[in-house]
């Protein structure tokens, strides 16, 4: 168990988090501008990687979601992309309404490695040029990937598929073991600047609000699910619930397949439609994930007083909902994936960027429980349409993914 513990990332982020705070009240400034230093640096590398890492995660997913699932794949596909983008919608919607109460007056300076603004400088910084814009990457990667579903090149599948090795060693090694000391710098530059307090406490109201979220979106899913199945909505959701509490456990959609596969056979959902639509879902829906980024990035929006029109707001989330497949198998993968689009459209800093991983991990597995809880409210609905026309899509009991991280992780279909 306390190995367990001592190997979760939430466990060192909370860490992370208290330190920053604690170390924020007594270091001097000489060392605190060491670790200003390294989180501009860091920023740095994220902005350089992310577009590589939204090419090498997405192109191979498309390549490999577009073989033997005929029409049923776009069905799904497309359900999963509707509920993920409502989910952002109602998002939206609750914080246009709620966070001039919640919020009330609180201000957020989300650019605290300014100096003029409160701040504590870097020593030095290092450029780190992008080798491509995000938007490139991402159409790079959905160029390639549908072509590559007509266009049977191995050897480029298999490519791309190393890349993808390669680019989720980077991750796993290199980007998430470095996050806590990211994270820890961020809250000791806020707390030296006097302003970690109200943040704490905005974030606070917004978590609750997050976790409150998640359970009304799940909720949504299985009353449209129960009539479109002609189902008891609530005998549905019953059903799922050790899927749901699995996923509150291991944080991760992957990991909670079996188990989710198991809950929708006992609603009843063909055997070959379960197969072919939990392993799909673990990968493409994500509307517990896009609840919980859409509402703390507005909370920023909100407390920073930033001028983001509508248009901007739903851009954001209409991209989101597709950039989210290039989560990788990691804890906190979802807003990995989302920072690219968090910088481009949003306009966010890397302080704000910190800020939203931080916020988003310390709630990730509610995100993840309502993720693999929609998968079985989209097999009922796919399952009135499709039972009895999907074949060899039986899920492989041998097929283990215990160990499988976190949300996004690409499973098998057999």
């Amino acid at each position: 168990m306390k190995s367990k513990i001592l190997g979760s990332l939430l466990f060192w982020i909370v860490v992370a988090i208290l330190l920053g705070i604690v170390c924020s009240l007594f270091f001097p400034e000489w060392l605190a501008r060491v670790f200003v230093t390294f989180n501009g640096l860091f920023a740095n590398f994220i902005g350089f990687f992310v577009p590589v890492l939204i090419f090498a995660l997405i192109a191979p997913a498309i390549a490999g979601l577009g073989k033997g699932a005929g029409k049923w794949l776009g069905v799904t596909a497309g359900i999963a992309y509707a509920s993920t983008l409502v989910s952002g919608l109602i998002a939206w919607g609750t914080a246009s309404v709620l966070y001039p109460t919640l919020l009330g007056n609180r201000t957020l300076n989300t650019d605290v490695a300014d100096p003029e603004a409160g701040g504590l400088a870097p020593y030095f910084e290092v450029e780190m040029a992008a080798p491509l814009a995000v938007m490139s990457a991402l159409l790079l990667a959905f160029v390639i990937g549908i072509a590559m579903t007509s266009v049977k090149s191995t050897t480029l599948y298999r490519v791309l598929d190393e890349l993808q090795s390669v680019i989720m060693k980077v991750v796993t090694s290199f980007v998430i073991p470095l996050l806590p000391i990211y994270i820890f710098g961020t809250f000791l530059n806020l707390g030296m600047n006097d302003n970690l307090g109200s943040t704490m406490a905005a974030f606070g109201t917004v978590l609750v609000l997050s976790v409150v979220m998640t359970i009304v979106i799940i909720l949504l899913l299985y009353v449209v699910a129960g009539v479109v199945a002609g189902r008891n909505p609530l005998t549905a959701l019953g059903n799922m619930l050790p899927a749901y509490f699995t996923a509150l456990g291991t944080s991760s959609s992957a990991a909670t397949i079996p188990v989710t596969y198991a809950s929708a056979l006992k609603n009843k959902v063909d055997e070959n439609v379960a197969g072919f639509v939990i392993p799909l879902g673990a990968t493409i829906h994500l509307s517990g994930s896009m609840m919980k980024i859409t509402l703390y990035a507005l909370a920023i929006v909100y407390m920073g007083q930033m001028d983001i029109a509508p248009a901007q707001i739903l851009g954001f989330l209409l991209l989101l909902g597709i950039m989210m497949v290039a989560a990788p198998g990691v804890p906190g993968g979802a807003i990995m994936a989302a920072v690219g689009l968090l910088q481009a459209n949003l306009g966010f800093d890397e302080s704000a960027v910190s800020l939203m991983i931080a916020a988003y991990i310390v709630v990730d597995s509610f995100g993840t429980a309502a993720n693999v809880t929609g998968d079985g409210a989209i097999a009922l609905i796919v399952n009135r349409f499709a039972a009895g026309r999907i074949e060899g899509y039986m899920l492989d009991e041998e097929h283990e993914l215990a160990d499988a991280p976190s949300d996004g992780g690409r499973a098998t279909l057999k």
